[in-house]
């Protein structure tokens, strides 16, 4: 089968083998919003032509091509969740080369009874079941990062934090911008800031202390995103983890995000596991395991 990750800015495409494996792989950054006037059909097939005149025609999409904004919205499932359920949802497409189906998303609510939505992650934890070992936490770091909870092999709730959009617009949007230049992205302002996010003063103070500390000459400008990244996550990491110290979490994405990261949750007394970006895969592949194809 074929599975395709198809979010907003990326496009990532996996030939799957009977046994999970992938035998081959495309990417590039035709995600929805590049994708002139709802044009996926004709995408889809120019990206994975080739793969469909070899055989293939069964396809599994997943990510926000499944959103209002996408080729069909498919209606979110509410947790618990795992792939049969997922895979009794999935949304039939019309295509002329073959079967495609859409993995619906989830949804759940906070503590408050505040509503949370996914689609995309859903099939990355999918796809790290075999590792979690059935139960466990999962987090899936990025513009809108998610921290999954697993129970007997589904998902059962899940919390989301802006962090990554938040860091972007201040980064790019507020007066702290003036005060930055390029630099590593890790290092001692990282971890600096992630220290500094279990201080008394809360994230609101210890953001303008990115501009304080500049101008004071105690954080060079090259480290001043750095820091402000550390602030960011590891509020966020604090957040997610209170209660749960020593706690093992599963990190899925890009190795620089996952790094970063699994050195937030060490600094914070829990343990970090990485996993690829192409645990996705792995999700299509289970979740097709579950689906009526005839």
């Amino acid at each position: 089968m074929i599975g395709i990750d198809w979010g907003t800015t990326s496009f990532r495409a996996f030939r799957i083998a009977r046994d999970g494996s992938i035998r081959d792989r495309r990417a590039g950054q035709r995600g929805i919003m590049n994708i002139p006037d709802g044009r996926f059909a004709e995408t889809l097939r120019d990206e994975i032509g080739p793969w469909l005149a070899a055989g293939e025609d069964r396809v599994l999409l997943s990510g926000m091509i499944g959103s209002r904004q996408g080729w069909k919205e498919a209606p979110y499932v509410p947790c618990p969740a795992g792939a049969p359920e997922l895979a009794a949802a999935l949304v039939d497409i019309p295509f002329d080369w073959g079967k495609v189906k859409l993995v619906p998303g989830l949804s759940a609510a906070d503590e408050a009874g505040v509503a949370e939505v996914m689609r995309g992650e859903e099939t990355q934890v999918v796809g790290v079941l075999a590792a979690i070992g059935g139960s466990g936490l999962a987090c899936l770091p990025g513009t809108h990062s998610k921290w999954a909870r697993v129970e007997d092999g589904r998902i059962v709730g899940f919390a989301t934090h802006m962090t990554g959009e938040t860091f972007s617009a201040l980064r790019g949007h507020t007066i702290l911008s003036r005060m930055m230049s390029e630099g590593p992205a890790d290092g001692a302002p990282f971890d600096a800031g992630v220290q500094r996010s279990g201080d008394p003063g809360g994230l609101l103070h210890h953001i303008f202390g990115v501009r304080a500390l500049t101008l004071a000459g105690r954080l060079a400008e090259t480290g001043s995103a750095a820091y402000l990244s550390g602030i960011l996550v590891g509020h966020e990491v604090r957040a997610a983890l209170a209660g749960m110290a020593g706690a093992v979490v599963h990190v899925i994405g890009a190795p620089d995000l996952t790094s970063l990261y699994a050195r937030a949750i060490s600094a914070c007394g829990a343990y970090a596991e990485r996993h690829d970006g192409e645990a996705a895969a792995r999700g299509h592949a289970l979740i097709g395991e579950h689906a009526a194809w005839a």
